[in-house]
């Protein structure tokens, strides 16, 4: 490995770390903001520091960093008969498989250092270009100068998707060590359900992705971005998929309606209902961490990774089936720089929905939870790789009238992605720069006998 790639492998490894722990934080900011905003009232706004006299809370996000110093300062209560080795160990090996898993997934397309930009000597004037690179093909390496193309996955093997499952159910472990360790029949109870929930939602997660492997023809996972960019998203070709991999996921997070290892009303706090101090913090951190990751798979498998409408290596190309209709090259470390920007975007808004999920839906009863993982989400798997088989093998037979027809469907829909993240991003800056006019309304019988008797005396809470 040669000092270049050793710099680039330290870049992806700050910037995926600072992503996920960073988002994680953000997100525990989110839930307590949103599920305020979802039952209207107030939400976040006890963290505040004072600076000459006037209050700062910067909209709530000091609770972020108030749960890290509450975290770092709680005592670090361990249980008389507990198993000293194994309690310590726990929370490492929840955080870690959380850590390791994002190793693999690609946050852009590869990058040619070559390609990014050079100097140009005429007429006695040295300039900087930006070149472009060409639509497919691979990077020109440069082995005399030690350059070599830049995956953007930390580790990105040809095994793929077969090692993010691994390494996804080694955090059972995890939970079922603490569990064990704690000498606590609730944290007992917890881990039990821990283990056979994860284990039970794992299953459908690999057999939902079956069907988009054997259409995109590969289990790397730049491949498959690369096949969307080129046809259309997995969410068009492999909707049913979708679905169950995005329930898989959410169960997998063990966050409501799913939350049944830690269900409050009835475990106290689960499986890790003894850890105090950082332990409980690494655990709860992990926690949100593995909504990010789950987002990254879900982005990277079937909301195109990288890839924006019509953007392509070379450029921005929009094509109507084999007709070409406009083509404007960009320069590759422009088109790099949209890939990262856009990928990180859309972990942020499944993110997000993960996150309203949360707040949408009561806790299913464990049985409900069983039954919905093993008698409707795992047949529902397996035939939709049963009818993605019928489907693939009737197309290929079907001649080039249909792989054309196939071709400007996946044009169209990308179209239809490029109209509607236009118009929600207006939307969205139009809201944000926008004012609206506030109504004040009454809301039940004792509000309505308050207002006729005046109102209330009591100033309102800050937000």
């Amino acid at each position: 490995m040669t000092g270049m790639q050793v710099v680039w492998t330290l870049i992806k490894i700050v910037l995926m770390l600072a992503v996920i722990i960073n988002l994680a934080a953000l997100l525990t900011w989110y839930d307590r903001r949103g599920s305020a905003m979802m039952q209207d009232r107030v939400g976040p706004n006890r963290a505040v520091i004072k600076i000459f006299g006037k209050e700062i809370r910067l909209a709530g996000t000091l609770h972020a960093a108030a749960d890290g110093i509450k975290f770092f300062t709680k005592e670090d209560f361990m249980p008389p008969k507990a198993d000293r080795l194994l309690f310590a160990i726990a929370p490492i090996l929840a955080v870690a498989s959380v850590l390791a898993l994002i190793a693999t997934i690609p946050m852009a397309d590869t990058i040619c250092p070559t390609n990014l930009w050079r100097s140009v000597t005429k007429d006695g004037s040295t300039f900087t270009i930006f070149p472009a690179v060409q639509r497919w093909g691979s990077c020109v390496a440069d082995p005399k100068n030690g350059v070599f193309p830049i995956d953007m996955a930390v580790a990105p093997l040809n095994v793929g998707v077969l090692y993010v499952f691994a390494i996804a159910g080694q955090g059972i472990i995890g939970a079922a060590i603490a569990g064990w360790s704690s000498d606590n029949k609730f944290s007992l109870m917890g881990a039990l359900r821990a283990a056979s929930q994860m284990v039970s939602y794992e299953v459908t997660m690999g057999m939902s992705l079956i069907g988009a492997m054997m259409i995109y023809g590969s289990v790397r996972l730049d491949d498959m971005v690369r096949w969307q960019g080129e046809n259309a998203w997995g969410i068009f070709v492999q909707p049913f998929a979708f679905f169950l991999f995005f329930a898989a996921a959410v169960a997998e997070t063990k966050r409501i309606p799913f939350d049944l290892p830690e269900a409050e009303s009835e475990l106290v706090s689960g499986y890790f209902t003894e850890y105090s101090g950082m332990k409980f913090g690494m655990f709860y951190l992990a926690e949100y961490m593995e909504v990010v990751t789950s987002s990254m798979l879900i982005v990277t498998i079937f909301l195109g990774g990288w890839q924006l409408p019509f953007l392509h290596r070379d450029g921005i190309t929009i094509e109507l089936g084999a007709a070409k209709v406009a083509h404007v090259a960009m320069p590759h470390i422009w088109v790099s720089i949209l890939g990262v920007v856009a990928f990180f975007v859309k972990v942020i808004l499944m993110c997000w929905i993960q996150a309203f999920v949360r707040w949408s839906l009561p806790r299913f009863r464990y049985d409900q939870l069983m039954t919905l993982g093993w008698k409707i989400l795992l047949p529902a798997s397996l035939v939709n790789i049963l009818v993605t088989g019928v489907l693939w093998l009737a197309l290929e037979k079907a001649g080039p009238a249909a792989t054309d027809a196939l071709r400007l469907a996946g044009n169209i829909t990308q179209a239809v992605v490029a109209v509607l993240a236009t118009y929600f991003l207006a939307r969205v800056v139009v809201g944000m720069f926008g004012t609206r006019p506030k109504e004040r309304f009454v809301v039940g019988s004792a509000a309505e006998r308050a207002q006729a008797q005046g109102g209330t005396q009591s100033s309102a809470m800050q937000a």
